[in-house]
């Protein structure tokens, strides 16, 4: 992930350790995709088991884990860093 932002100057990492409440966002997707892989089995199979539970799960979550890390990151930022405008449009900031 890049320091700062190519176009503004934004840091990526305001803090030491400002990503670490993107767990809980990256968490609240894994969630998400358990309750459709368990609706969507319950909809499908007779007889959910866990093991079908499971493989199906992991498969998807390892599957998407570039995605869905670097999107908890992205929701992670925009709670707390204010969306300027276009970049032209904005003063561009000075590297530290």
């Amino acid at each position: 992930m890049n320091k700062h932002c190519s176009c503004c100057g934004q840091s990526f990492e305001p803090e030491p350790g400002f990503y670490y409440g993107a767990m809980y966002v990256s968490f609240a997707f894994n969630v998400a995709v358990f309750l459709v892989a368990l609706f969507v089995l319950s909809q499908f199979v007779e007889e959910v088991t866990m093991g079908m539970l499971v493989g199906i799960v992991l498969v998807t979550v390892v599957g998407m884990l570039p995605i869905f890390f670097r999107l908890a990151r992205v929701l992670w930022i925009s709670i707390f860093v204010r969306y300027e405008g276009p970049a032209s449009k904005i003063p561009q900031k000075a590297h530290v």
